[in-house]
């Protein structure tokens, strides 16, 4: 029997074994769907989780939509911001999924910054195969402790890395507890902090940051 997590042979299982975070991803692109199931990130269209924390409000949706990139069929999750009532980001997030494998591919985005309605900039826009940018690892399908791995890798504008710190964690939330979530601490290169990310099976995402889910839908 193999010493390292299936993950990690994914992945790279030298990086794994060494606590390096992995930036290449072995996948045959004819693999890949904007349709199928991960049970830390659905996919379905028409899934929704809305995350609260005072006056700011995250909504997350999982679009009908889809969007080629890279070669690559993605699906579009929305993700929409505000603050007091107020629009302050939408951005449209590409994803797909690898049917032999279940992880969740992470191949660009598009950033709308919002200010008194208006479209005041696009800061954090990237897409896989355009100025130098390859896609990343947003969840495993099968999750690893400590497993270190790049989610977005565009130089100089979005580098963003997860390291998966808990597995079987229990989130308590509005309507009782979510068992076995994976807690992630993300880290970037480009500037300093982390922040926490949660995601519980048949739920997605409930918390990001200091955000913490509020309503789920799971078509």
């Amino acid at each position: 029997m193999s010493r390292f997590p299936s993950f990690c042979l994914v992945l790279l299982a030298a990086a794994c074994s060494r606590g390096e975070w992995a930036t290449e991803f072995p996948v045959d692109k004819s693999t890949l769907t904007s349709v199928g199931e991960n049970r830390f990130l659905p996919l379905r269209p028409g899934a929704r989780q809305i995350l609260k924390k005072d006056d700011t409000e995250l909504v997350v949706t999982v679009l009908a939509e889809t969007k080629v990139i890279d070669g690559v069929e993605t699906r579009i999750v929305e993700e929409r911001e505000s603050r007091a009532g107020k629009l302050v980001e939408i951005s449209r997030n590409y994803y797909a999924i690898d049917t032999a494998t279940g992880n969740v591919y992470y191949f660009g985005e598009d950033v709308d910054e919002y200010r008194d309605g208006q479209v005041v900039g696009h800061e954090g826009s990237w897409a896989s195969g355009a100025n130098g940018a390859k896609f990343g690892l947003m969840m495993p399908g099968n999750p690893a402790l400590h497993a270190r791995y790049y989610e977005e890798m565009a130089p100089n504008v979005a580098m963003d890395r997860a390291e998966i710190v808990e597995v079987k964690g229990v989130f308590g939330w509005i309507a009782g507890w979510f068992q076995d979530c994976v807690r992630i601490e993300e880290t970037t290169p480009l500037e300093r902090g982390r922040e926490t990310k949660v995601y519980c099976p048949g739920a997605g995402l409930v918390r990001d940051g200091d955000l913490h889910v509020s309503e789920v839908t799971v078509p």
